[in-house]
């Protein structure tokens, strides 16, 4: 029975893969899939309540969740795991507003659920012409990647209770028991061609009696031949917010508690280091904390007044807030970097000088100029971080006004926390950064661009800037896109990135705003 069955799975496969190689899609076929373990690997869809409580409501409710973690581990193993997900989304979202959690599941969600796909599943998935996923996880939490990411057409979850102020009353309508029932009412008379689920029965894999062929996960495929530079992929996940760099199991998420304390007092060490030693010694000392800088290619000498009447421009590629400051830490000597919204404490915090730029471009352009004409300087013309490994697109500006451009390649590791923000304070960037057991950079000099690459020789600055960002590019491994700052924002935190220095009187505002129903009731 089990090697029928097997077979019947193969060919199922086989016949599917060959068809969506084919044509783009399957006319008239549909598949119906399970998201927890089977397009996702991980069958427990707790980490990402988890992440949840961390990013939406802050370390105590993230601390509470992990405290049940025990006795919703308890509730599985008894057969009662749908007590066990509701206990799991009442605690991380109770209280939450509506607005809050859909930032959090736009934002944050999607870079985890990527890291987690099974590609085998979603490869038979994504031939079918029409793709549901089904989910026992609350809708709103899957359904932005799922459709934008694994191409699905309709998502069928629990929905979230929201009360008329707005906020989540950690409470779902329509138990995962109704799934079978939502599926044979979304297809009518017509049953999909094909259902994918884990081979556990499980109450939310009602719907697999309804469909035509069923293939169990894990997926059978290593008697396929793949040609992997021609498989289709899914769409890749370029930005991403949130603190955390790894997905918070509970075994992570206990770790990474009990490293706070320690985390926090390393980084008061670290960046008391930075600001009070000389920065030919900050390296050798940094290493007995943990820190870590990798070098490659040769830094070019000093700017010299007999040599040259200007210095020398180190354009950059943009990770974190650090960048300019690592730079200045493997050259030994502090160069002045251009800057465009940091904080205030992160510029108290600085240990090298900062030139903050308006985005008026005539009046930027006479900044970086007469810094030029002082000695070298640092900028990011990406204008915005960008965690993942693609690059941003380049502003011209920097390409107008010297020829003495040196392209220096910046990547980062980190263990706990990642050091960029878009939703969050990003005054604590440097702190985030340093509160990792061991953050390395990796700074890569390529050599100065040859007159003939430059402006000078004719060059338009889109040009010039166009051709530095893929010789980064390269360098790095990085995926060159056309995507700004703005576009960056508007997906992370629904604004352009120009919020105005008083929105934070207005944020409090808001906020005495949405209380006063609960007052005045």
């Amino acid at each position: 029975m089990h090697t029928t069955q097997n077979t019947k799975q193969n060919t199922t496969i086989q016949s599917n893969m060959e068809k969506s190689k084919n044509s783009p899609t399957q006319s008239s076929s549909s598949v119906v899939s399970e998201l927890e373990g089977t397009l996702l690997n991980d069958q427990d869809p707790f980490s990402y309540f988890m992440l949840i409580a961390f990013e939406a409501s802050g370390l105590i409710r993230f601390a509470l969740l992990l405290l049940l973690w025990p006795l919703i581990r308890l509730l599985g193993l008894l057969g009662l795991e749908d007590l066990g997900l509701k206990l799991t989304v009442f605690v991380a979202v109770a209280g939450l507003r509506e607005a809050e959690i859909e930032s959090v599941t736009r934002a944050v969600l999607p870079k985890f659920y990527m890291d987690d796909v099974n590609m085998e599943a979603w490869r038979v998935f994504s031939g079918y012409d029409r793709r549901v996923v089904v989910t026992r996880s609350p809708r709103v939490m899957v359904e932005r990647f799922v459709k934008e990411h694994l191409g699905a057409d309709e998502v069928i979850g629990s929905e979230l209770v929201v009360n008329r102020f707005g906020f989540a009353t950690g409470f779902v309508r329509e138990d995962v028991g109704s799934i079978g029932a939502r599926v044979k009412a979304m297809f009518d008379a017509e049953r999909p061609s094909l259902g994918l689920g884990r081979a556990k029965p499980d109450k939310c894999q009602s719907f697999l009696s309804f469909c035509k062929e069923r293939v169990y996960s894990p997926l059978n495929t290593t008697n396929l031949k793949h040609d992997q530079s021609s498989l289709i992929r899914p769409h890749p996940v370029i930005f991403h917010d949130g603190r955390l760099a790894k997905r918070p199991t509970p075994s992570t998420a206990l770790l990474i508690l009990l490293w706070l304390p320690l985390g926090i007092l390393l980084a008061a060490i670290r960046i008391t280091i930075g600001l009070i030693l000389p920065m030919s010694v900050i390296p050798h000392v940094s290493r007995l904390f943990g820190g870590g800088v990798v070098v490659k290619g040769k830094p070019p000498p000093p700017a010299s007044a007999s040599t040259s009447d200007t210095g020398v421009l180190f354009v950059c590629t943009h990770r974190t807030l650090m960048d300019p400051v690592v730079l200045s830490v493997v050259l030994a000597r502090k160069i002045p970097a251009v800057t465009y919204s940091i904080s205030r404490l992160s510029e108290i915090l600085s240990p090298i000088p900062t030139v903050r730029l308006t985005r008026i471009r005539h009046v930027d352009s006479d900044k970086i100029k007469r810094e030029l004409m002082k000695g070298d300087l640092v900028v990011c013309p990406e204008g915005t971080t960008c965690r993942e490994p693609f690059l941003l697109r380049f502003s011209a500006l920097f390409a107008e006004l010297t020829d003495r451009i040196v392209p220096v390649a910046m990547n980062y590791r980190v263990g706990f926390f990642h050091a960029t923000t878009a939703r969050g304070w990003k005054a604590l960037d440097p702190i985030f950064f340093f509160m990792n057991p061991r953050p390395v950079y990796e700074v890569t000099f390529l050599n100065q661009l040859p007159v003939e690459a430059t402006c000078t020789a004719g060059k338009t600055p889109h040009d010039v800037a166009n051709y530095v960002q893929r010789i980064l590019g390269a360098t790095l491994g990085f995926e060159c896109t056309n995507f700004t700052r703005k576009d960056k924002y508007r997906v992370l935190a629904g604004n352009d990135g120009t919020v105005a220095y008083t929105s934070c009187v207005d944020r409090v505002k808001n906020i005495v705003s949405a209380f006063k129903p609960f007052i005045i009731n």
